[in-house]
């Protein structure tokens, strides 16, 4: 049967950078702490925040209330509207970000052969996922309302709640609501 698991946001724990110019928690990673191949995490920053160097990684990144300038070492910059996600990695490694206002981020990083996908997206009405087999669904609502129903399962969601949905391969989950949503299909081995 498919699972909903509610994340505690009591168990999350941001963290200020090292320059103190953002405050990141990270959501998740995998399959090992130690070892991960994939890292889910957000950032709130209402000023420059520095992108920190990793080798071998690639990040997709969205900014969710404001739009940001991405700057690179060689000096160019882009422009990313909200929802916009963005996909770097070691060729197109950034350097900084810029919001025009306060915002939070969401960063996704991949390793190695590590494969996942991040959506940030509004919701009208009725919007249905599926993941084959070996995938998971990682759900916040960022604004409004949605229930989500999986088999004979069901939640009700609120605003900046987080929860893992873990479906049958072949069976859809559906999500009913109006607002803004963040989701990320991770592998769940």
């Amino acid at each position: 049967m498919s699972r909903l698991s509610r994340v505690s946001t009591d168990q999350l724990h941001g963290k200020s950078c090292a320059d103190g110019s953002a405050i990141i928690t990270e959501i998740a990673c995998g399959p090992h702490n130690d070892d991960w191949q994939w890292r889910l995490t957000m950032i709130g920053a209402d000023e420059q925040v520095a992108f920190p160097p990793h080798a071998d990684m690639r990040r997709q990144f969205v900014p969710l209330d404001a739009p940001v300038e991405i700057s690179f070492p060689d000096g160019r910059t882009q422009q990313l509207d909200r929802f916009a996600i963005a996909y770097f990695d070691d060729a197109n490694a950034p350097e900084a970000f810029r919001a025009a206002s306060p915002t939070r981020t969401v960063n996704l990083k991949l390793r190695n052969q590590a494969q996942g996908e991040l959506l940030a997206r509004p919701l009208r009405g009725t919007m249905v996922l599926l993941a084959p087999q070996g995938w998971r669904w990682f759900f916040l609502l960022l604004s409004g309302h949605a229930d989500i129903y999986a088999d004979h399962r069901s939640q009700a969601v609120s605003p900046n709640d987080m929860i893992w949905i873990d479906p049958i391969p072949g069976h859809p989950v559906r999500i009913e609501g109006d607002g803004e949503l963040v989701l990320a299909r991770l592998p769940s081995h």
